[in-house]
């Protein structure tokens, strides 16, 4: 892998991570229908570093929100040590208890992974994919704005956010598409809608690192030697990423994804396309041979 690879894909990650046009998508479209495989894609070890890259970003974006939910965590148990409770519950607190409950759905996805993971070959669920991310983001300009926060909203909505974020495991659904949506036809305040949804993501990259870390172990653990692009990537990732949160959260704020709704249909429509002559090509070929 050169630095050039680390560099690119750095950049791929920073951006597909948290702009609405889901990377699992692109990516199964570049392999699938374009025959694009980049070198160094199959570095289990550099893809962990790279999502740890992007979680970078969430904790640089959102440091304040993440501090006072550590600090509070720690007081949560000295007041169960102590057996006692404040008299009004923490804003910190009450967002580590939604994050909880809105995880809790991923759980569901486990049974499923080989199925989930097998839908990456199929372009044509892929190019579906993207259309229903279009029309969620196109649908969520369009709501009226809501008022919900922390403080207001219910564990039903965090759990049909939480569910939302499950079924972004599927390739062409965006994950930070799907539960910013979610968040805003369940009433929430455009921003706490995103800041919810990239705070939720933590758990759920961090327990997908986790189950990576016995592919890395598998795979031979780290090439010393390719350091250099590791820092660069990771590096990379962070600092894009961290901009592209930045952008989803003015975007969101002024309910205008409709670029980014226009593109995923528009993506949407020219995988199934391409899918359906892929599909009529290899018919043809078998009928000749």
């Amino acid at each position: 892998m050169t630095l050039l690879n680390a560099l690119l894909l750095g950049i791929i990650q920073g951006v597909a991570e948290f702009l609405p046009i889901s990377s699992s998508g692109h990516l199964s479209i570049a392999q699938n229908l374009l025959g694009l495989k980049m070198e160094g894609t199959s570095d289990v070890f550099f893809d962990v570093l790279l999502h740890l890259g992007t979680l970078a970003a969430v904790f640089a974006a959102y440091w304040t929100d993440i501090r006072e939910m550590v600090l509070e965590f720690f007081q949560m148990i000295r007041d169960a040590a102590g057996r006692t409770s404040p008299q009004r519950v923490p804003s910190a607190r009450r967002m580590i208890l939604l994050i909880v409950v809105g995880t809790l759905p991923l759980f569901l996805v486990l049974p499923i992974k080989g199925i989930v993971e097998g839908l990456y070959a199929n372009t044509f669920f892929v190019g579906g994919a993207l259309l229903v991310t279009g029309l969620l983001l196109y649908f969520c300009d369009r709501v009226q704005k809501g008022r919900k926060s922390e403080r207001t909203a219910t564990m039903v909505d965090v759990l049909i956010v939480g569910a939302g974020q499950a079924i972004a495991t599927c390739p062409g659904i965006s994950r930070s598409g799907m539960t910013i949506c979610m968040g805003c036809f369940r009433g929430f305040e455009r921003k706490f809608a995103v800041r919810f949804a990239f705070l939720l993501s933590i758990p759920a990259v961090l327990g997908a690192n986790i189950l990576q870390i016995k592919d890395v172990v598998e795979a031979g653990g780290i090439d010393v030697k390719l350091l250099p692009a590791y820092i660069l990537g990771v590096a990379v990732a962070a600092v894009s990423g961290y901009f592209s949160i930045r952008l989803v959260r003015m975007v969101a704020d002024k309910g205008r994804f409709g670029a980014f709704a226009y593109y995923c249909c528009a993506a949407g429509s020219v995988t199934v396309i391409l899918s359906l002559l892929k599909f009529f090509n290899l018919l043809w070929y078998k009928a000749a041979v």
